[in-house]
């Protein structure tokens, strides 16, 4: 329980961290335009709906900012491998890349909304006051400085629509082309379009170039303003605003000139610019890998057609439980997918299994099957850290897969055997327990036969029992590839069957994430 609860702490810590930062940017700012002299005249204009528009960008960018980092592989990779004499409770948060990814989306999606509802309400303000003929302070000031650029109201006529502001100004189309953006990337990013049509998500994923363009160009125009500086020093705003018919009269008290009125400079490049940089350079580092040529040694087909193929690439070195991804030219020029290697680390060549899951796996099986006229081109990205990586950290591992999800283990057991074959002196682990399970094939995972090897579904509360009363005093590292559901059991059995003392048994939960 103990481990269970400093995971959990600390993954609860980053979320509250960041949750905490979300907050503060909102309310910093949200009160900046809400109390601000510079915004007194805007204020009057919009009301709060300033505010609520303007803090909500800031969250925008802050997690704009965040949003591609989770997705950087070769920096993840990187920090993996600078954290190896980390806690694993430091290491564990890597684990967690993808979570963090898509709570960072959510976020953007429902700052996104506060957003466009504000400027909706602003533009109908807007709108207003430009059309108000009550020579109230609102159409005062929508008709100042409308020949020289110092104006306050962006809409200067009284034919103007939401349409014609949405399609024919900078802030207008960029937020259109944003929102829609965003919203493809998230609907294709839900469990069963991205399981069963990877190649919806995978193209509709790479709108987030049109995204960050748009977010880059969305604010320069500068539709919404505040009070100059320099005016602020001739007309203060709680003062003169009472006497806003008298403005730049002899007459006027305080002698208030009229307010004169600029833009708020874009900003959302000065937060994405270091990470788009980074991930610039991760995607210079993939390409480059990607074009080192790639030797595939031998093709074995497996029942339930399953692929195996084995390459060989100059400078290739590799970790346990570690994955890469395979591009075939043939197929598609820009479709990379992700596969876990299931050779160790002691082999020459590295090989990968692969099952038809899918368009581009079924082409892929079928043209290796065919091989005409020749081998199919395969380039290679990786190969990239996972938890599995971890697994001979842990006296005792438990490897738990289930259908296709077996494969991740097959370099561990490899690994072990050529270990244990060198006598090598450094292997920590002493022993591994596994388990397959076969929940996701009409056939058996194995033979290939519909009659299924029954390897039988263990009662999880027993297993952990029978490993914790054999190694009372062992750190044991429970790895799966595998289901939501089964990941869900095996966390709860990890949590229930490790000790509160640290000194007994404890049970680290480890899941495939990709």
């Amino acid at each position: 329980m103990g481990n269970w609860v400093v995971n959990h702490w600390f993954s609860a810590l980053v979320i509250v961290i960041w949750l905490g930062l979300n907050i503060f940017l909102f309310v910093t700012f949200f009160l900046t335009f809400d109390r601000d002299e510079k915004y007194h005249y805007t204020r009057r204009l919009l009301w709060s709906a300033l505010a609520w528009a303007r803090a909500s960008a800031k969250c925008i960018n802050f997690n704009s900012l965040l949003i591609l980092l989770p997705v950087c592989r070769n920096l993840l990779s990187f920090l993996r491998g600078t954290c190896s004499c980390c806690r694993r409770t430091m290491r564990k948060q890597l684990d967690h890349n993808l979570t963090f990814h898509k709570l960072v989306a959510y976020m953007i999606v429902l700052h996104t909304a506060i957003h466009i509802i504000a400027h909706l309400c602003n533009f109908e303000w807007y709108n207003d006051a430009q059309q108000a003929t009550d020579n109230s302070l609102a159409s005062v000031l929508s008709e100042l400085h409308q020949d020289d650029g110092l104006w306050l109201n962006p809409i200067n006529s009284n034919t103007t629509t939401p349409l014609h502001v949405a399609f024919t100004t900078i802030p207008g189309l960029t937020g259109v082309i944003i929102t829609l953006a965003l919203i493809l990337m998230v609907t294709s990013s839900v469990e069963f379009i991205r399981r069963s049509y990877f190649e919806v998500f995978w193209y509709t994923h790479h709108l987030f170039v049109i995204y960050f363009a748009g977010l880059v160009i969305h604010g320069i125009a500068g539709a919404v303003r505040g009070q100059t500086a320099d005016s602020l020093k001739e007309h203060n705003p709680k003062e003169c605003a009472p006497y806003y018919t008298e403005w730049d009269k002899e007459s006027s008290p305080h002698n208030c000139k009229e307010p004169e009125f600029g833009s708020i400079p874009a900003e959302s490049w000065k937060w994405v610019l270091a990470p788009l940089i980074l991930y610039a350079f991760e995607r210079v580092l993939r390409f480059w890998r990607s074009c080192q040529e790639v030797a595939v040694t031998k093709v074995v087909k497996h029942p339930s057609k399953v692929l195996e193929l084995q390459m060989r690439m100059k400078g290739f070195s590799m970790e346990v439980g570690q994955y890469v991804f395979l591009n075939c030219p043939s197929i598609s020029h820009w479709e990379w997918h992700p596969f876990t290697l299931t050779s160790a680390p002691e082999e020459e060549d590295f090989s990968v299994h692969i099952r038809a899951a899918g368009d581009w796996t079924e082409s892929l099986i079928d043209a290796f099957e065919q091989q005409t006229p020749k081998i199919p081109r395969i380039k290679v990205d990786g190969p990239f850290g996972t938890a599995s990586e971890d697994v001979f950290r842990y006296e005792v591992a438990m490897l738990v897969g289930a259908g296709i999800g077996v494969t991740p283990f097959a370099s561990v057991l490899k690994s072990i055997w050529y270990k244990l074959q060198h006598a090598d002196q450094k292997l920590k682990t002493k022993k591994v327990g596994h388990a397959a399970l076969n929940v996701d094939k009409a056939t058996d995972v194995v033979t290939g036969l519909r009659q299924k090897t029954s390897f039988g579904r263990p009662m999880w509360s027993n297993e952990f029992s029978a490993v914790a009363a054999a190694h009372p005093k062992s750190v044991v590292g429970v790895f799966l590839c595998g289901p939501g559901p089964l990941a869900k059991s095996l966390q709860r059995c990890c949590h229930q069957h490790s000790s509160l003392d640290p000194r007994k048994v404890q049970f680290y939960f480890n899941k495939e994430n990709f």
